[in-house]
């Protein structure tokens, strides 16, 4: 039977109770990102718009529902059932319900002004040589609302110690995620079920660019090396003179080498606690 005007519409595919759907998860979606404003700005959509999605008053074009499912890591049925009944492969971990409110947007929002994107000199003592520093450079990315870090171990610091120097094998990723002085960097070799903790604060009474902190990392306390020890980050930009300086001298450098300004940063003179 072909449906006329004046047969009842299906209470399920009501495009009132749909939107009202759409709108609910949402609101349910966005309660721990920081502000609906950035939202909107990450997500390229208007928010007069976005505004009319949340009170279920319109539905958003096809292309503009892929990124907003792409953004928040579910999919299409958020137009048909409410978000807590998704399956739970919809979710990434630190988006799951479990850690939902503790982990979440606010944390991996890590806006621009305070980590900017670009390669980053960065320079911390040796954790198996106490008397050598560490030079290297790293690049930070932003992907689907998070940012990333990515680099490659210097091969002379590899070499010392009998290891890999395969690309492969000196390759490592991290994931940035805000803290509420600073950031935080959670950076691991591939396959690896060791990992190094990294906090950064902006420096404030040098450059603009200069960032400070500590790395920490997971192995069993030994007698021998450190398994913390202070760590500076240098925005190089654009610089591309100090880029290749950078790249030409990574790995294993003495206290001479290291930047008056990154040894002062550092704290030579003073014990990490």
């Amino acid at each position: 039977m072909t449906p006329t005007s004046s047969d009842p519409i299906d209470s399920k595919t009501n495009p009132a109770r749909l939107r009202a759907i759409l709108g609910d998860n949402l609101r349910k979606l966005i309660v721990d990102y920081p502000s609906v404003a950035e939202l909107c700005r990450d997500l390229g959509v208007n928010r007069t718009q976005f505004n009319r999605y949340l009170s279920g008053e319109s539905f958003p074009r096809p292309d503009v529902l892929h990124r907003i499912c792409h953004f928040f890591g579910t999919d299409a049925r958020i137009l048909l059932e409410p978000v807590e009944k998704l399956h739970r492969s919809s979710y990434d971990l630190i988006g799951h319900p479990a850690v939902a409110g503790f982990f979440g947007s606010e944390s991996i929002h890590v806006p621009k002004e305070l980590f900017p994107c670009g390669l980053y000199r960065f320079v911390r003592r040796s954790f198996i040589d106490e008397a050598q520093f560490v030079v290297g450079l790293v690049q930070v990315h932003r992907e689907d609302s998070y940012t990333f870090l990515r680099g490659y171990e210097p091969r002379e610091a590899l070499r010392t110690q009998g290891l890999s120097v395969a690309p492969r094998d000196r390759e490592f990723r991290g994931i940035v995620m805000r803290q509420e002085e600073g950031i935080m960097i959670i950076v691991t070799h591939r396959n690896s079920l060791s990992c190094s903790f990294n906090f950064l604060a902006p420096e404030t009474s040098f450059q603009r660019n200069l960032w400070e902190g500590y790395v920490t990392r997971t192995v069993r306390e030994k007698i021998s090396g450190i398994r913390a020890a202070r760590m500076v980050y240098e925005h190089l930009g654009g610089n591309s003179r100090a880029i290749m300086a950078t790249a030409r001298k990574a790995g294993l450098i003495s206290l001479d080498d290291v930047p008056p300004f990154h040894a002062r940063l550092l704290r030579l003179d003073q014990p990490f606690r």
